[in-house]
């Protein structure tokens, strides 16, 4: 009985042609579903962890320690936000949130980019599809983007800048999940964080969390594994190879981190959805600090851009683009300076597959699959159905659950 994957890795020559070159449709499909059951246990447990540190946790405590953009402010900023949701755009949105109550400008984006480069299943789903070593990048990398962020907001972002930014976002113009982002879904009470996440109303806590957050993600998540799988069945490596320059070492270094996150924005899939597309262009010949410079770049996909303009104007909007580039430029060229020599030898991204068998991606499926089960159940028992209609919401008040 066939029920798991059987990995088939890939390396290539130049001259090698591509296998899957004029594959149909339903081969694209195939492989896409084959990457999501390889990732799946992966995401449950991601957004578990997730959940459990979100339902201790308010978004009040959160707003008090953001107060300024010290090195040490900043730090506390990305921590939190890699407990926090790995959606983009309802990282986009809780980063307003947190500015129009307090929080320091530099702080809510370190904390935005925390939310997204950050989180524990990013790290996970990195290990699972591309290798330990990309995972490493993506904890050294984040780091760095938000460091070269903040020194260029030092020099680009002026008081007056700043509070025209306050004004706009201060008029609460919808962007994309409000309505997610403005729950606050935390235990309330005094306690010990056992006892408050071990408790009834603990358990609803993370179920509701955890159900959220797999609501406001599924739709990035699906559109990202078929891109992938469409590109990994119908673009031949040949193209690929060209376009990363391959042939020529230095260039492909130097060009890699700077077209990765164009290839980002183009391609509208955001947060923990454009892994199995990094695998792909990674098979394909990208450098290893254009792989994260490509998976930084969810925070500047084309609605996203748009949601800025609609949260801070035009003008920081732009800010934003421009300083979101350089730095994930920047994060890109030190990872592949610094990490360079990890990176595998052979361009084998686990991104197809051949078949389907028992082994261990089948058993932990199962077992989070089982657990994620439980979760759900509480979650439709304790009255979260009428929050997935809420989502949507509006960003003027919160909500709880």
């Amino acid at each position: 009985m066939a029920v798991g994957l059987r990995r088939v890795y890939r390396s290539y020559s130049p001259d090698t042609p591509s296998p899957y070159e004029g594959r149909t449709v339903l081969e694209a499909l195939r492989m896409a579903g084959l990457m999501g059951w390889e990732i799946l246990w992966a995401l449950i447990l991601g957004f578990g962890l997730s959940a459990i540190v979100q339902a201790v946790v308010r978004k009040a405590t959160i707003v008090r320690l953001l107060g300024d953009d010290r090195p040490r402010t900043l730090a506390t900023a990305a921590g939190l936000g890699a407990a926090s949701s790995s959606c983009s755009y309802a990282a986009v949105a809780l980063a307003r949130s947190l500015f129009r109550k307090g929080a320091d400008f530099t702080a809510a984006m370190a904390f935005e980019i925390g939310s997204t480069n950050l989180v524990v299943e990013l790290g996970i789903l990195l290990a699972l599809l591309l290798g330990w070593q990309f995972t490493v990048a993506e904890f050294v990398g984040g780091p760095l983007m938000i460091v070269f962020v903040a020194l260029i907001f030092r020099f680009a972002v002026r008081d007056k800048l700043l509070h025209a930014a306050r004004e706009q976002a201060e008029r609460g113009v919808a962007g994309s999940m409000e309505g997610h982002a403005a729950m606050d879904m935390s235990v309330a009470g005094e306690g010990s964080f056992r006892r408050r996440l071990f408790s009834g109303e603990g358990l609803t806590s993370v179920a509701h969390v955890f159900v959220m957050e797999w609501a406001a993600i599924l739709r990035d998540l699906v559109i990202g594994l078929l891109i992938a799988g469409a590109i990994s069945a119908w673009v031949p490596d040949s193209f690929w190879r060209g376009f990363f320059l391959t042939g020529h070492p230095v260039a492909s270094a130097l060009w890699g981190p700077i077209v990765g996150p164009v290839v980002a924005i183009l391609s509208f899939v955001c947060s923990i959805g454009n892994v199995p597309l990094a695998a792909v262009l990674w098979n394909g010949g990208i450098s290893f600090g254009g792989v994260v410079a490509f998976i930084f770049a969810d925070l500047l996909i084309l609605p996203i851009l748009n949601i800025y303009r609609k949260y801070y104007g035009m003008k920081m909007a732009l800010i934003l683009l421009g300083s979101f580039y350089v730095s994930m430029v920047a994060a890109g060229y030190v990872v592949e300076l610094l990490l360079g020599g990890l990176a595998p030898e052979q361009r084998s991204a686990q991104v197809l597959e051949s078949g389907i068998s028992w082994n261990y991606t089948t058993w932990l499926n199962i077992v989070f699959l089982a657990l994620a089960g439980v979760l759900l159940i509480r979650f439709f028992r304790t009255g979260g159905a009428p929050m997935l209609r809420m989502m949507g919401g509006s960003p003027e008040h919160e909500h709880g659950h």
